[in-house]
């Protein structure tokens, strides 16, 4: 942390900040994290509304549709390997070259994978939708590119995130000027998928310059076979997990869209996009600390839960102050943001944001699950999670169509985060530790760590 940013701070806050870099780095690069992500909630939420005034729920709601399709095939092109790349990566530095360069190959691959079963996957769903076809082609050729996130997972493990935030806030801003020209020169839907494709691209280019500029080389990656096998024999369950985690989030959108109409996905979709425009906060959080508690693993178990109780305590009580609020505000935000035609979306809105306060947990658990290789159970407790929300989706959407997805997916957010832990013995402590942050969320000791 820059020094003179840290005198500047409070004497209660510099006291339990000064000597120790750890934490220091933590906060630094939490902050970066936040900063991009602010920023892109700002920027993106306006230009976001924007855009779904100018498109209208009809044609607003068959644009997520499509991205929501594409997302389901999302864990692909992931493989599950990043919590497990970063951890290589923390425990052995010197490997990191081998680490990067077999990440890369296996997630190139993986990209190619996810686009080839979309685009069938597509035409067999909807078979004569011309518009779809190309609106899902177009967004899933931006998999491909993501290989190059695995830049991101050195800056990762390094704590240093904002050469990331460089990147890719570069690209979104640029891209985000190209859609308010889109906008003001009446484009097609068509036009902003492309849109999206070309911020994918220029961020992948951008991550490969800041990574130069850090004297780090991908000419100097190289590939092993024995690491692939041993990175996918961890991550496989990781590849599933993250695939019934795409399923349970965006499976709403898809069933909404075939059983009752791409207008219905257009307010379910604006109810989202604000629900889930702080989930930045937890992500980022978990990202910066989940090294510092590989480390503490290493140290003692009772630092490590000690560590983790906190975490856990941190991310209920900032799902309460985002929830508790947009649950009575919520018809009047959506209102002055998207105007009268998305009415119906206020109320979807005032329950669906509940639903953070089980993804936030969700996320902090799965970094206790990562840091033991317990990747198996992870995806145990999300594949029943999805499945409750696919069989909820079924009998609630014909009945009460948004709102029925909106039920469906709190109950499974909350099953897949919290009440699983109680079918699994190993997992009971944890269940009661996740039990304990949601009654009495306390986050100050008064104690320094």
């Amino acid at each position: 942390m820059n020094q003179t940013l840290l005198k500047s701070l409070p004497a209660f806050i510099r006291t339990r900040l000064e000597g120790r870099t750890t934490l220091q780095k933590i906060l630094t690069n939490t902050g970066w994290l936040f900063a991009d992500k602010i920023l892109r909630m700002g920027v993106g939420l306006f230009v976001g509304v924007w855009v779904a005034r100018y498109l209208g729920p009809e044609q607003f709601g068959h644009y997520n549709f499509a991205l929501a399709f594409v997302s389901l095939f999302s864990a692909f092109a992931s493989l599950g390997l990043d919590g497990i790349v970063v951890r290589d990566i923390v425990k052995d530095r010197s490997r990191k070259d081998e680490i990067l360069g077999t990440v890369f190959v296996l997630k190139l691959f993986g990209g190619l994978i996810a686009f080839v079963l979309i685009i069938g996957a597509i035409f067999i769903l909807r078979p004569n939708d011309k518009l779809t076809h190309w609106l899902v082609g177009i967004s899933a050729a931006g998999m491909i590119f993501q290989a190059f996130d695995t830049i991101d997972f050195w800056f990762q493990s390094q704590v240093k995130s904002k050469y990331t935030v460089y990147a890719k806030g570069t690209a979104f801003l640029l891209i985000t000027f190209v859609k308010i020209i889109l906008i003001s020169i009446k484009a097609s839907l068509v036009a902003f998928v492309w849109a999206g494709l070309a911020e994918v691209i220029i961020g992948s280019a951008a991550l490969i310059i800041v990574y130069r500029i850090n004297k780090q080389y991908i000419k100097a990656w190289r590939n092993s076979v024995s690491l692939a096998k041993r990175l996918l024999k961890d991550s496989w369950p990781l590849i599933l997990s993250s695939i019934m985690i795409m399923i349970y989030m965006r499976i709403d959108q898809i069933m909404l869209g075939n059983m009752i109409g791409n207008h219905e996905v257009g307010f379910y979709s604006a109810a989202v996009r604000l629900a889930e425009a702080w989930y930045f906060i937890p992500v980022s959080i978990v990202s910066s600390l989940f090294p510092s508690l590989i480390e503490a693993k290493q140290i003692a178990d009772s630092f490590f839960y000690e560590k983790l109780q906190k975490l856990y305590n941190l991310m209920v009580f900032l799902a309460y102050i985002v929830a508790i609020p947009t649950t009575f505000l919520s018809d009047w935000v959506i209102r002055n943001l998207y105007g009268e035609d998305y009415n119906k979306a206020g109320t979807l809105l005032s329950v669906l944001v509940w639903a953070g306060l089980f993804v936030n947990l969700g996320v902090a658990r799965s970094s206790f699950l990562t840091t033991m290789n317990w990747t198996r159970v992870h995806f145990v407790t999300v594949f029943l999670g999805c499945l409750i929300n696919i069989i909820l989706n079924y009998m609630l959407i014909p009945v009460y169509e948004g709102m029925g997805a909106v039920i469906s997916t709190c109950v499974a957010y909350w099953f897949a985060a919290h009440g699983a832990c109680f079918f699994y013995k190993p997992l009971h402590k944890t269940g009661f530790m996740l039990a304990k942050a949601i009654i009495y969320p306390r986050i100050w000791d008064g104690r320094k760590d």
